[in-house]
Parts: C-alpha cells; structure tokens; sequence
C-alpha cells in the first residue's frame, strides 16, 4: 500500500455514521471508559455494528469496589447502519467532536471472581444478573485525534479486509460524569475517560496482538498508547499525550517511540506494567501501572476453510504513576490464542 500521497481526514460529519462498505466484516462502533479518581470506580462500554453480519455487539463493563465486576455482552440483529443504538445501550451526538453522552438500561451479571468469565457460559449462568440504569454525559478534555486516510482524490484508501482492524479511527480524552444503578446500588460518578470511534472492515483476528493503555493524571496531563503486532512481525506504535502542567499550548504531541515490559500471572495476564514513551517534541515519560480489577475476555470466528481462530482480551482497570502523580485508566491487552497461550506474552 503506498501511502505517499494520502492525508488524514476528519471533519464534523466524522462523528455520525457512514456509508456500509461491501467487505463483509465492516464494522462501526464507539467505546468510551469513565473513571473517578476519587472513589477508584469506573467501567467501559461500546457498541459495535457488523451491518453485513446483521447484528451489533454490546459491551458494558463497570468495575465495583473490591474488585467485584459488572458484565454484559450481547449480540443483537440489526439491519442497516443507522446508530449506534443496540441491546440496551444508546451513544448520542450532542455537539459533533466535543460532546457525546452514554444511556444503558439492560441486565448485568455481577462476578464476585471476575476471572470466572474465562468460561462464559458458565460464568452467566452460576452468578447473579441484576438490572442496570446508567446515564453519562461527556465533554473534551483534549481536541479529537485521527482520522481516515484518504488520497489525493479525497477517497478512503482500500485495506485488506483480513488485516484492517480501524481503518477510521479517532480518540480523545474526556471528562465525564453520571449516575449508575446496578442492582440495588447506586453511584455518582465525575472524572475522566477516553472515546474512540472506528470505522471500517475489521476482524478481531486481524492483529497478532496489542497493548492498549488509555489514561488520564488530571485535566493537565492524560496519555494514549497502543503497541500493535502483526503475524507478520510488523509492528506499529500509536498514540499522543497530553501535557499542559508547564503552560504549553493544549494539544496532543504524538507518540514516536514506544516499549512496555509486563509482569504476568500464572494465567498469562498482566498484572503490572512498565511503559517508556518518547513524543515528536522530544519528551520522554516512565508510566508504572498495576491492574485493580481484571476481566478476561474472548472472541472466537471460524473462518471460511474450517478453522477457529480463538482471541482473548484481558480489561484491567489499572492505576497508573507518571511524574509523581497517580492516574486511572485501562489495560487492555489482545492476544491471539495458540495452543492455549497467548502468542504477545513475551510483552
């Protein structure tokens, strides 16, 4: 792919829905996390839409206190790309690009052993599923970050279907704040978080593996970083920080170098983590994080000459030091599965 002539594209029309492509796995979805730093609670949620699949996933994830998980994932028949609007759950557009708000009302089941949900069927069946009311509202902390890549005749540059996995794609971090009911407990939340909204073919099997870190210090100082591994061995950092605490202009510095070293579980998972960024200004930050609460995830697809491909994704909320100061934030690494290991777990 020759990406010489190409630019990145984005404008306010961005934050709607687009046109269904032909590739069967064209996906649409929004994601957005929220934690209060103050109460150590937060969670994450997203609905994907797989038009040419004729339905959408839901995911809704809140991290109780003590480590106690509320869980969701439903797969939900749709037809057409109209919203993003699916089992339960509800993204709406305020002010393009800088607000957005969240509604979910739908069951939960509530993990007292998060890691239970390595087997999900069971995990559904032998814990208890209580309803769910949630209302969160979003503003810009930061300016939008991303795009599309088009050419030079404004078209969206064609990707593989079987590699793609956001081929528009844009971030920004966020505050937020809210009320939740889960079951009979109810909270107020006000802190930060992070969206990302993608566009285009995707397969959860396209990459080999990925970390993925989103996380906010404070109004002044939040990060973004993703390592992402091909089969191939390609890999591609992405990812911007943003730093105002010393009066600098409020915009995001892009992450030019990135390496992370993770501790592990007897499960594989990652339990703490060391992280090194340098920017394009020439800034480099040591972020230490350990995970408060984790949840494994999996994905499976049989693919067209038989095979299943198996992926799992482990959802750390994590808290995080930088510069003497403590944020909260996300770990998520996906790795796909072979011969029961994670094939990442080198990082």
């Amino acid at each position: 792919m020759d990406l010489g002539k190409s630019t990145l594209r984005l404008d306010a029309s961005d934050e709607y829905m687009h046109p269904i492509e032909a590739a069967k796995n064209f996906n649409e979805s929004m994601y957005v996390n929220l934690f209060d730093h103050r109460k150590g609670i937060g969670g994450w949620f997203r609905v994907g839409n797989r038009p040419n699949e004729g339905h959408a996933e839901m995911s809704f994830c809140f991290y109780l206190p003590g480590g106690r998980v509320a869980f969701m994932f439903r797969r939900v028949e749709i037809h057409g790309n109209h919203a993003l609007d699916a089992g339960g759950m509800r993204f709406e557009v305020i002010e393009p690009l800088k607000k957005i708000a969240l509604h979910y009302q739908g069951p939960a089941c509530v993990l007292d052993n998060p890691q239970e949900m390595e087997n999900p069927a069971r995990a559904f069946a032998d814990n208890p599923t209580v309803m769910v009311k949630a209302q969160f509202n979003f503003e810009g902390l930061t300016p939008v970050y991303g795009g599309e890549m088009v050419d030079e005749q404004g078209r969206p540059i064609e990707e593989d279907p079987e590699e793609s996995f956001a081929r528009g794609h844009y971030e920004q971090h966020l505050r937020g704040k809210g009320e939740i009911s889960i079951g009979q407990q109810n909270f107020s939340l006000q802190g930060f978080g992070l969206r990302d909204h993608s566009w285009g073919p995707r397969y959860w099997q396209n990459l080999y593996w990925y970390r993925w870190l989103p996380l906010v210090f404070n109004d002044q100082f939040a990060v973004n970083v993703s390592i992402v591994q091909m089969a191939s061995g390609r890999q591609h950092v992405w990812g911007m920080v943003y730093d105002t605490r010393d009066g600098s202009e409020p915009r995001y510095d892009p992450v030019e170098q990135a390496t992370l070293c993770s501790a592990l579980d007897e499960r594989d998972q990652a339990y703490t983590q060391r992280v090194s960024l340098t920017t394009e200004s020439g800034r480099c930050y040591a972020i230490s994080g350990e995970s408060l609460a984790m949840i494994p995830l999996r994905n499976r697809r049989q693919t067209d000459d038989g095979e299943w491909r198996h992926t799992r994704i482990t959802e750390a909320m994590s808290r995080l030091t930088c510069d003497g100061l403590t944020g909260y934030g996300m770990a998520e690494y996906l790795d796909q599965m072979v011969d029961g290991k994670p094939v990442g777990r080198h990082c």
